[in-house]
């Protein structure tokens, strides 16, 4: 057996989960091996579990598949049905103790803070415990939900003990760092709501340590499609080009697509280009029901990640009128900066938590919740707008997205000069 030279470990929620954070662990996992890590781990949850909790879904037969150098692990629950919570967390922490065991350099990335970076942060406590001296550095990135769902159900629910378990985690890594500018400020003013509360001192720590990362996208993937690809894919749904309009992305109510469906109602251009919305979540069903009432609404779930860049590059207009939400704000929008890779018809979104970092001014802004402004946007975005003033977004739109190619990204969380150090 080969003892690897350097190993990364990144525990997430990986594929098949519907998640922006499941591709960001992908991207970063692809380029690690271009790095110098030779050994490229992916510890997550077994698919069963997945199923069970609720969580969308890709459809499991066409999964992408990593390359080789890049392992997913799924460690199997801990303990027998007397216990019934925290089993499968057991089995993810117990696998990071073996890995951290062997007399390998390792960098441990955790996606989430709960249960992720818990994960990390047990595991390493206990493997120096047991004396194997792990040559380990922690990295944690907190993702939006971190902030928008966990945190503020903490502070408005009055659980500061839970808070508190939150942060002394999270500041326990080597490394902390947030996705979006926005989330960075979010955990800064929830830590000082801490402080206020309990006497703590996190806001001054998370002033100081926590960096911005932006979520890693394969450029590549979405750049210089064929042009028969996407013929052909918008065929095979029965769509033309520039005839329908796109809503890509979870379906909740959160990033707005009962608003779209609404103002969809209320468009002039109605005619001349169908509703196309690509995904699954707790809303489809509902959405579903309400696409039945009218023949120009196409709903699809099984759209995979070959798919996804062709709907894009062929539609007229790209809709996320994103809206906060107690438990979502949109941090970032990684399929906004998808779309502005793959080209196609403009974007209309929302000045939504950190979308504007992922848009700038590449794209047709509107209020949250106004349905009557997100239908004049759209129909000025379909009827109105000229062909230079569109050709004019995509090309900016693009150019802006390439800072978010994950070479770049994870060069950027990586630092090249720190990784050549961790070697020798």
């Amino acid at each position: 057996m080969i003892t690897p030279r350097r190993r990364l470990v990144i525990v997430v929620r990986a594929d098949p989960v519907i998640c922006g954070h499941s591709g960001e662990a992908r991207n970063l996992a692809e380029v690690a091996l271009t790095r110098g890590f030779d050994d490229v781990r992916l510890l997550t949850w077994p698919i069963p579990a997945l199923q069970a909790a609720g969580l969308p879904l890709k459809p499991l037969d066409r999964l992408l598949p990593y390359s080789p150098g890049i392992t997913v692990e799924r460690p199997e629950a801990v303990g027998d049905y007397r216990v019934p919570d925290g089993r499968y967390q057991a089995g993810l922490t117990g696998r990071l103790v073996e890995l951290l065991a062997e007399p390998v350099p390792t960098t441990c990335l955790s996606m989430y803070i709960v249960p992720h970076a818990s994960v990390v942060m047990d595991a390493v406590t206990a493997a120096r415990a047991a004396g194997f001296a792990p040559d380990v550095h922690t990295v944690v990135k907190a993702v939006g939900s971190d902030v928008t769902n966990v945190i503020r159900s903490c502070l408005r629910e009055g659980r500061f003990g839970a808070a508190t378990v939150l942060f002394t985690t999270f500041l326990a890594n080597d490394e902390v760092v947030a996705v979006s500018e926005y989330t960075r400020e979010e955990i800064i003013a929830s830590a000082e709501q801490v402080d206020a509360h309990c006497g703590t001192g996190f806001a001054e720590q998370c002033r100081r340590r926590v960096t911005v990362s932006y979520p890693p996208i394969d450029a590549g993937a979405f750049l210089d499609l064929d042009p028969a690809r996407v013929d052909a894919a918008l065929a095979g749904r029965g769509l033309e080009r520039e005839g329908y309009i796109l809503f890509l992305s979870r379906v909740t109510r959160a990033k707005g697509v009962h608003d779209l469906l609404a103002a969809y109602g209320r468009m002039r251009c109605r005619s001349q280009v169908k509703l196309v919305v690509v995904g699954t979540g707790p809303a489809l069903e509902e959405i579903q029901a309400l696409a039945k009432e009218d023949d120009r609404v196409v709903v699809l779930t099984d759209v995979d990640d070959h798919e996804k860049p062709l709907l894009m590059r062929g539609c007229a207009a790209y809709a996320l009128p994103t809206k906060p939400e107690p438990d979502f704000v949109e941090t970032f929008g990684i399929a906004l900066a998808e779309k502005m890779l793959a080209g196609g018809g403009p974007i209309i979104t929302t000045m939504t938590g950190g979308t504007l970092e992922a848009v700038g001014d590449t794209a047709v802004i509107v209020e949250p919740r106004d349905v009557d402004g997100l239908a004049a946007a759209v129909d000025r975005v379909v009827l109105d707008m000229s062909a230079a003033e569109r050709q004019d977004l995509e090309r900016r739109a693009r150019a802006r997205a390439m800072a978010f190619d994950r070479t770049a990204v994870f060069d950027g969380l990586f630092p090249r000069r720190e990784l050549a150090a961790e070697a020798h």
